[in-house]
């Protein structure tokens, strides 16, 4: 009998979103799946911000627990929610083509705040969205904003903030991107920002066979090194690091940078090099930033 897979997922529209995604990519191979609800903890609670909460992974774990309970056989999440390091007993079983993986700006009337020495209030619970915001306007107030992006943007509106600053494949994805917008082509992504990656079971070789036909490449090797990268700096959700990797004829163009807290200090590494040369690059460029041995870098770094 054919197996009917179980598809964990939130309940927030984004992540269904996502999950039907999935489930219309196995579909179109003949594989039938069922989307199974889960709410996380960080959809419960939606007030303490992200960092202060103290767990890696508040979006996943509970996905976890579910698939490793063999209540679910799939779970779906945005990779860069995702701990560099699996829960054991689960693996990869695909990361799909990265939507886009830019930052975004939700402007309220007008962007004359983006003007040198103009006050602005700015909304985001993100640490490495804050610190590149404030080493760029150190002026302007960062405020918390927690919640799902429908939630995000009804508190950006009832709120005196001039904006508020968003991923851009989560809005676009369920059409939710408004009109006022610009793209923050100077501000570096999470890594893996932009991919959707599926994980099941690792003993499920069942699950894997049929998602892994779901897998691509680029995407895969990109996030991969991005987060190297993240993982050889031991960074989380406490500390302002990011990563991008692009490739593009063959050649893999990586960037990646850590950020004090405040964001007046910033650390920037890069490289260029052929893809079959790239495998050890987010580790190297970590330690690259690792061996400028300074303080404020340290103490970025040092667990919370």
């Amino acid at each position: 009998m054919t197996q009917t897979l179980r598809i964990g997922t939130r309940d927030s529209q984004l992540a269904i979103w996502q999950s039907t995604w999935v489930q219309q990519l196995l579909a179109a191979r003949g594989i039938d799946s069922t989307l199974v609800m889960i709410k996380s903890d960080g959809d419960i609670n939606l007030h303490t911000p992200l960092y202060e909460m103290g767990v890696q992974g508040i979006f996943t774990k509970t996905l976890d627990i579910a698939l490793l309970e063999e209540k679910i056989d799939l779970a779906v999440h945005s990779m860069k929610d995702v701990p560099v390091v699996l829960a054991k007993g689960i693996r990869y079983a695909a990361v799909l083509e990265r939507a886009s993986y830019k930052d975004i700006l939700v402007y309220k009337d007008d962007i004359g705040f983006l003007s040198d020495g103009v006050p602005a209030t700015i909304a985001s619970s993100s640490i490495r969205r804050i610190a590149q915001w404030r080493h760029r306007y150190p002026h302007h107030e960062m405020v918390s904003l927690r919640g799902n992006v429908n939630t995000r943007l009804r508190k950006l509106a009832e709120n005196n903030w001039q904006g508020a600053i968003f991923a851009a494949a989560g809005l676009e994805r369920i059409g939710l991107r408004p009109a006022n917008t610009i793209d923050l082509d100077w501000m570096l992504p999470a890594p893996a920002q932009g991919a959707v990656t599926v994980v099941c079971r690792s003993s499920d070789n069942q699950a894997f066979d049929k998602v892994h036909e779901l897998n691509h490449k680029d995407t895969e090797w990109c996030t991969y090194l991005e987060r190297s990268f993240l993982r050889t700096l031991q960074g989380g959700c406490s500390s302002p690091v990011s990563a991008l990797a692009t490739i593009t004829d063959g050649q893999l163009q990586f960037t990646g940078s850590i950020a004090s807290h405040d964001g007046s200090q910033m650390e920037t590494v890069s490289a260029n090099v052929p893809v079959e040369e790239a495998r050890e690059l987010g580790m190297k460029m970590a330690k690259q930033i690792l061996a400028s041995d300074k303080a404020w870098i340290k103490t970025v770094l040092k667990p919370q």
